[in-house]
């Protein structure tokens, strides 16, 4: 079955192009032009990913964001921004909140396409590896897509979950920020490596007092150390 996208975006053009587009690639779209209808529908069905605008007359998107991923039921759903801004800091922002990946206004909607086939492809990924065990208390299941802490589990954006799989399948290697980034976008995304960066905070701060395990080799990147 093809995939489901909900797109959400103020301005009807941006929503028929990326509508008229993600069809022709066989996917299954959803479109809202409005936060409260976007939101109502996702109570109702969960989509397999999320195009999201930022800067919407009725809501914020880095809410809705942040709503999406401290939610259980939702928060494994991976989100695209769309957004006119283009200060690094407000991409950064997103990030944080656990959004996948971000393209700005205007855009290419092959490349949008591109976008949104690489993230799936991130997460199908994740489902082939076998349990993998970070010490005694940390167990990551790509298979299922959980991750838990002395047996309780704890959220991660998927984004978050590949980038400690990767680490986790070699503990002791160090991964340059370059090669976590061609490992999780290819040439599908132009990022920058602070990316890699605030995507590793984020991991560590979820994993608390283990975060200790994920260890910075200056001038280099990360590496998994038991």
């Amino acid at each position: 079955m093809s995939k489901n996208i909900f797109v959400l975006d103020d301005e009807p053009d941006i929503l028929e192009l990326i509508s008229i587009h993600l069809r022709k690639a066989n996917f299954r779209v959803k479109t809202f032009a409005e936060a409260d209808t976007f939101l109502r529908a996702l109570r109702a069905e969960c989509p397999d990913l999320i195009i999201l605008d930022l800067m919407l007359p009725d809501a914020d998107g880095m809410d809705i964001c942040r709503h999406i991923k401290n939610n259980p039921k939702l928060n494994s759903i991976p989100i695209i921004m769309l957004t006119a801004k283009t200060d690094e800091t407000d991409r950064i922002l997103g990030l944080e909140l656990g959004a996948d990946d971000y393209v700005t206004k205007p855009f290419s909607p092959r490349e949008l396409v591109a976008r949104v086939k690489a993230v799936l492809r991130r997460k199908t990924e994740q489902g082939e590896a076998k349990t993998i065990k970070i010490g005694d208390a940390i167990v990551i299941d790509p298979q299922r897509f959980t991750f838990e802490i002395e047996g309780k589990p704890i959220d991660l954006t998927s984004t978050e979950f590949k980038i400690l799989e990767m680490l986790a399948e070699r503990k002791g290697w160090v991964f340059t920020r370059e090669q976590i980034l061609n490992a999780l976008w290819g040439q599908d995304k132009a990022v920058i490596d602070r990316t890699v960066d605030v995507h590793i905070k984020h991991i560590r701060d979820k994993l608390g007092k283990h975060g200790r395990f994920i260890r910075n080799v200056r001038g280099v990147g990360y590496k998994i150390e038991e």
